[in-house]
């Protein structure tokens, strides 16, 4: 893919703001709250080219979804480094984590196997530090 200034050439100006407004945030992002911030700053833009938008970059490798224990994708631009991700089933909050024991887990399972890894997933899931508090507290 031909870039410019490290992005595709093909980076259309609302693709441009969908990718700046992951880039820019520290939360993951659904689609709903991207087209929420992307109106601020272009008030034409639909909820469609927010959508299609998010396809071409996940398409492109610059953003990845994720499934975090709800009914919906979230979003986020594409990591240098390898981590995981814990969601709290309570509050939804979204922990990041690195883990050099996945790495290893499966180079380990590549070597036994004679497979080839591109890609980790891990999701973990349950209850955060504040919410499994204010379960004890309400026993």
């Amino acid at each position: 893919m031909e870039t410019t200034h490290g992005l595709p050439t093909r980076m259309t100006r609302q693709r441009r703001l969908v990718f700046e407004i992951l880039q820019s945030s520290a939360a993951h992002l659904d689609a709903e709250s991207v087209f929420e911030l992307a109106k601020i700053r272009d008030a034409k833009i639909s909820l469609a080219t927010v959508y299609r938008s998010l396809a071409w970059l996940k398409e492109a490798g610059l953003i990845q979804e994720h499934r975090l224990g709800e009914n919906h994708a979230h979003f986020e631009t594409t990591a240098t480094t390898p981590h995981y991700h814990f969601s709290c089933l309570r509050c939804g909050k979204v922990v990041e984590f690195e883990a050099a024991e996945v790495r290893e887990i499966s180079r380990q399972l590549c070597a036994r196997e004679g497979l080839q890894v591109t890609d980790i997933h891990l999701h973990l899931s349950g209850l955060c530090a504040e919410c499994r508090e204010d379960q004890e507290q309400c026993s």
